[in-house]
């Protein structure tokens, strides 16, 4: 049976003021295609990527990233 990632990126990013997709894409080094495949869950970030993520938003990666049950 394979889990799948789930994310609150987007709730996250829009908290706020806001980040732009673009904006967050340049902090963590990736395309802003990158970061919308995530939101949307076509994508599953490497470890590096949601860690990098992760402190971007000053939080745990589990905050933003968990395994669907």
């Amino acid at each position: 049976m394979t889990q799948k990632l789930k994310n609150r990126l987007r709730e996250v990013r829009q908290q706020g003021e806001g980040m732009t997709q673009q904006a967050l894409a340049d902090l963590v080094g990736v395309s802003r295609q990158s970061i919308i495949a995530i939101e949307s869950g076509k994508y599953s970030p490497s470890l590096e990527l949601a860690i990098k993520i992760a402190e971007v938003f000053d939080c745990e990666i589990r905050e933003l990233f968990w395994l669907e049950k």
